[in-house]
Formats: structure tokens, sequence, C-alpha cells
């Protein structure tokens, strides 16, 4: 695991065709953009050049980590839907390596036990919590309160 000491920009990324990227500094204030995606054949997929632009636009310099969701297939999840979670998880993975990214994953289970501590662990609590620390941005879809909350928990790391 890299020493989050080092770092000053967070980078969090929820991987689903529903997820974000979130970018925190030292000082909280955040970025967040939503996974871009489009429709091919009835079928949505992420756009492989724009996912490249938001973790380019999201890097600040030599001190940014990212924190990558270890995203896993869930009982009752269907066949086609853990592949594409697996596959984004896969593409943005890549992405981050490909541009020599320092990067580390983190289980779903580890950040929420950390960022939503004495709350229910579910989606909506999620939005909840984001909303709570950051009231500015308004209404946030899951995957961008994940992402965002997912960058809080490598800047608590880092903070100790």
């Amino acid at each position: 695991m890299p020493v989050l000491s080092s770092y000053d920009i967070f980078i969090g990324i929820d991987p689903g065709l529903d997820g974000a990227l979130a970018a925190i500094g030292n000082s909280g204030l955040p970025r967040v953009w939503k996974a871009p995606t489009l429709t091919v054949g009835g079928k949505r997929q992420l756009v492989v050049p724009e996912m490249v632009g938001l973790v380019v636009g999201a890097y600040s310099n030599n001190r940014t980590i990212a924190i990558l969701e270890n995203v896993h297939s869930m009982p009752k999840q269907g066949v086609t839907s853990s592949f594409t979670f697996g596959r984004g998880f896969g593409l943005w993975e890549g992405i981050l390596a490909a541009l020599g990214i320092p990067y580390m994953l983190v289980s779903p289970k580890t950040w929420k036990a950390a960022v939503l501590r004495d709350t229910p662990q579910d989606k909506g609590a999620a939005i909840m919590v984001a909303l709570q620390f950051w009231p500015h941005l308004g209404r946030l879809p899951d995957g961008k309160a994940e992402a965002l909350l997912i960058a809080e928990y490598g800047r608590r790391l880092h903070l100790g």
C-alpha cells in the first residue's frame, strides 16, 4: 500500500456504469464527475477516452493518489451485470496504471465501515453522509456520493 502521507489529492472511483470519479484535496473541497457512458445497440457502456480525460483532469501533480473501489460479484447478481461491473473496474484500473498514477484498492465493506460509521451502509446513507459533508453540492446520485466518500476515505487515511 502506498504511503498516504505523501499525497495532497485523493481521487475516489466508483467503477460502476452509474459510478463516478471524485477528487478531494487536503482542504476537503471536492470535484465530482459522473462516469461517462453512452448507449450502443441498446446497451450502456463506459466511454474510455472520456474516462481517461476525467482521470487526467482530476490528476493534479505527483502528489495525487487514486482509491479505486475493489468490486466483486454479489449474490443474486446476474452474469451480465457482474461482467459489466468487472469490466468497469478493469478499465479504471488500466487507465490509472497506463497513466502511472499510484492507486490503492479498497473494498466497499472497508471504506463504508470507516466513512459511514454508525449509519446504515447502503446507497441512501452514502448520499445523506456525502450531503452532510458537502451540502453545497445539492442533489447527488449514489455513484457520485460513493465516489466522494471513497476519496474521503483515502483523505482520512492520510490525515491519520
